[in-house]
């Protein structure tokens, strides 16, 4: 496809709109702009609209169901994003019979420099109208060669549930000092979490900074299996770059 006949539209920020063709916006900072749509709810709504408080840019990020919600998280969780916005764009251009316009789910910002355009749908919801949407986004971002994009489902069941249950924990506010690098100390070689805990001092105090490490990534675990007493958990593998 040629980037130059895509248009790519988004709010300015100051109730204004901003577009160019795709082929002019590789530099452009998507992750802090404001959603092109706005996200509300009302009596009788039959979809779920919401708005998640994000611990990797300290902001709130649109929902437009629990499916986005989830995978809002996940994004959240995830160490190699650096930055993220709901909405951010809408892009059109010329289909066979008339303009086609979409508008991706999310764009985050990963921690090479790299964007990561995503869109969220049920496995059983993607229609043979959307599957041209997501192909044609898809071999945009292959063309712009410096974003990505993946379509997502409906995540891991016992994956989501745990990482639910740390993002009670994600904000900063739990993670006490002393208590983080005692845990991180404890923890240095894999173990687990009970012997680990009752090391450090009273659970009560310790479990908080220990979610919270969690989930940051500090502290690793396999998240395919319920989080436990039983569940090993070790500091997570510094990179090197």
């Amino acid at each position: 496809m040629d980037l130059g006949l895509v248009d790519v539209e988004w709010a300015d920020g100051e109730g204004g709109w901003l577009r160019k063709v795709l082929e002019a916006v590789s530099r452009v900072r998507f992750e802090p702009v404001l959603p092109v749509r706005r996200f509300t709810s009302y009596q009788g709504q039959r979809h779920f609209s919401d708005w998640y408080w994000a611990a990797t840019t300290q902001s709130l990020v649109g929902v437009e169901s629990w499916l986005e919600r989830d995978r809002t998280m996940l994004l959240d969780h995830d160490r190699r994003v650096v930055g993220l916005a709901s909405q951010p764009f809408r892009v059109t251009w010329q289909g066979e019979k008339r303009r086609i316009w979409h508008t991706p789910n999310y764009f985050a910002r990963l921690d090479d420099g790299s964007g990561l355009v995503v869109d969220v749908r049920p496995a059983d919801r993607v229609g043979p109208e959307d599957a041209v949407k997501f192909s044609a986004t898809e071999g945009m971002c292959q063309e712009m060669g410096c974003w990505s994009f993946a379509l997502v489902h409906e995540p891991d069941p016992v994956e989501m549930a745990n990482v639910r249950w740390l993002s009670g924990y994600r904000h900063p506010r739990n993670r006490v000092g002393d208590v983080a690098k005692r845990l991180m100390d404890t923890f240095d070689d894999p173990r687990l979490r009970m012997d680990g805990i009752e090391e450090v001092g009273d659970p009560l105090s310790v479990l908080p900074t220990l979610y919270h490490l969690l989930w940051c990534g500090d502290l690793r675990l396999d998240l395919s299996v319920p989080l436990e007493d039983g569940s090993m958990i070790g500091r997570a593998a510094v990179s090197h770059g």
